[in-house]
């Protein structure tokens, strides 16, 4: 029942049934990727494109979407990683995951998160003050 009522009013925990029901219907599979995303294409799009989206394994984060599958989904490609001969560039490098509002975010110095207290100015800054 958790499950159901997880799929049926949260978007970031996975496929919601309404996803998953237009899959069923409409979608092709095309692919899948490393980590397990896979990738979807069916119908038009409000441009006449071919409608493609991605099923994560797991939360939803768009970040987890390797480059070679990012350039197919927004159209830059018509050949999938999966079939073409994909080659990652050097310069590519692997997926970290958004750590931004957990514990593991960056947080500088002075930061109320911190606790600590902020370095104080060492004169390039002159605080503002009315009428001054």
């Amino acid at each position: 029942m958790k499950q159901f009522l997880l799929q049926f009013f949260t978007w970031w925990n996975g496929t919601t049934l309404n996803t998953k029901f237009h899959t069923w219907r409409f979608g092709e599979k095309v692919g899948e990727d490393e980590v397990g995303n896979i990738y979807y294409q069916g119908g038009k799009d409000s441009e006449g494109r071919t409608r493609r989206w991605v099923i994560y394994n797991g939360l939803a984060d768009a970040s987890r979407i390797p480059p070679g599958w990012h350039g197919w989904m927004h159209h830059r490609t018509d050949v999938t990683p999966a079939s073409a001969a994909y080659q990652a560039r050097t310069w590519e490098k692997p997926h970290k995951p958004n750590v931004t509002g957990s514990s593991a975010a960056y947080r500088p110095k002075g930061s109320i998160l911190t606790g600590s207290e902020r370095p104080r100015v060492t004169g390039d800054y002159d605080a503002w003050t009315p009428k001054s």
